[in-house]
C-alpha cells in the first residue's frame, strides 16, 4: 500500500484526489499541506487524514509519505516537484506540469539525474471511453485520420480556484488550464506530434491577465490538421471528433468524468452505431497506475517526458498569439 502525501489541498484534491485515493486498491492518503496550518490540520481533521503540514519540505521529508501528488497552482509545480525528488519521492503532479517549456525540462531532468519517477496526472488517459476511442481509432475503424477536433469549455468566472485568471499563477487561461487536456489526448489518439501551432485568442473584462477563450490549429507531423478550441465562459462542454476517410468517431461530452459518455459512429454521414461508456473510474485508475508503478509493479504510462511535450505545444499556441503568425515546433 502506497502511503500518499498531497501538496496544495485544495478544491480539486477534495472533489477527485480524496475519493479515488479512498477507493484505490493500491494507495491511501497519508498527509497533506496547506499554505495556513491552522487550515491544514482543519481539514485533516474533517476527512480523517493522519498528518497535516504547512510546507512541501515538512511533507516531501516525513517517512510516513512513499509518494507524492502536486495539486497547488502551476506556479508551484516546479519547487514543489523539485522538493519531492530531492527527498526522492516519486512524484504525481497536475498538468500542466510547468508555466513553460523551460520550467518542465528542467523538472525531467532532475528526475532522471536523482532516478526518482516523475509522473503528469493527465488523467483522461485513463478515461475508458477516451481509452475506447483511441483504441478504435488505431484499429483503423475510421480508415486513415484526416482530422480532429477537441473540445473544452466551462464557466470560469466566480471559480473557487480564483488564481486562474492570474498569469503569474496559472501560466495562462484556459489553454493551459484545459487546453492540455486536449492536446493530450490528440497527441495520444492520433500517436502522433505536433509540427506546428496557429492561435488565436480573446479577452474580456473577467479575464484578468489571461485569455478568456482561443482557438488554436494544429498540424500533426504526418499531415493531420486538429482543432482545439477552449474558453472559461460557457457551460462545461467537451466534444471530441476524430473524421477519417472511412468514417467519423464521436462523443458529445466525451471529457465529462460525471456524465455518461456515448461514442458514436458515423458512416456516410449517419450514425451506424451508439456505444455507452463512462469515464467515472478515471482517478482512482489514475491512482492505482501511479502506485503499481511505485511499487515496481509496471511503467506509469505518462512520465514527465509527455508534460514536456505538452508544455511546448502550449507555449507555441502563446507564441503564436502573440506574433500573430504560425509556430513550428522542433
Amino acid at each position: 500500500m502506497v502511503r500518499f502525501g498531497i501538496l496544495g489541498f485544495g478544491l480539486h484534491a477534495a472533489k477527485r484526489l480524496l475519493p479515488a485515493l479512498g477507493a484505490s486498491s493500491r494507495a491511501r492518503l497519508a498527509a497533506i499541506t496547506r499554505s495556513d496550518l491552522a487550515r491544514a490540520q482543519a481539514a485533516a481533521r474533517e476527512y480523517g487524514i493522519p498528518l497535516a503540514f504547512a510546507s512541501a519540505e515538512e511533507l516531501c521529508r516525513c517517512g510516513e509519505v512513499d509518494a507524492v501528488l502536486v495539486a497547488t497552482p502551476n506556479a508551484c509545480h516546479r519547487a514543489d516537484v523539485l522538493c519531492a525528488l530531492r527527498h526522492r519521492k516519486p512524484v504525481l503532479c497536475e498538468k500542466p506540469l510547468a508555466l513553460n517549456a523551460a520550467e518542465a525540462r528542467e523538472m525531467v531532468t532532475a528526475a532522471g539525474q536523482a532516478g526518482v519517477l516523475l509522473g503528469v496526472a493527465q488523467v483522461f488517459r485513463f478515461a475508458p471511453a477516451l481509452a475506447r476511442l483511441r483504441e478504435r481509432v488505431q484499429r483503423g475503424e475510421v480508415g486513415r485520420v484526416i482530422g480532429a477536433r477537441s473540445e473544452f469549455h466551462y464557466q470560469g468566472v466566480g471559480h473557487p480556484r480564483r488564481w486562474i485568471a492570474d498569469a503569474a499563477l496559472a501560466g495562462g487561461g484556459p489553454i493551459a488550464d484545459v487546453g492540455v487536456h486536449c492536446i493530450d489526448l490528440l497527441r495520444w489518439i492520433l500517436d502522433d506530434e505536433v509540427a506546428e501551432v496557429s492561435a488565436v485568442a480573446s479577452r474580456d473584462s473577467d479575464s484578468g491577465t489571461v485569455e478568456s477563450s482561443a482557438k488554436l490549429s494544429l498540424r500533426f507531423a504526418a499531415g493531420t490538421g486538429a482543432t482545439v478550441s477552449v474558453s472559461f465562459r460557457a457551460d462545461y462542454c467537451t466534444p471530441l471528433e476524430i473524421a477519417g476517410e472511412s468514417g467519423v468517431l464521436r462523443a458529445r461530452d466525451a471529457l465529462s468524468l460525471a456524465a455518461p459518455v456515448t461514442l458514436e459512429l458515423l458512416r456516410g454521414g449517419q450514425v451506424a452505431e451508439r456505444e455507452p461508456l463512462s469515464n467515472q473510474s478515471a482517478f482512482v485508475a489514475m491512482i492505482d497506475a501511479f502506485a503499481a508503478a511505485v511499487e515496481g509493479a509496471a511503467a506509469f504510462p505518462i512520465p514527465g517526458e509527455e508534460g514536456l511535450r505538452n508544455q511546448m505545444v502550449i507555449d507555441a499556441a502563446y507564441r503564436s498569439i502573440a506574433e500573430g503568425k504560425p509556430v513550428a515546433l522542433r
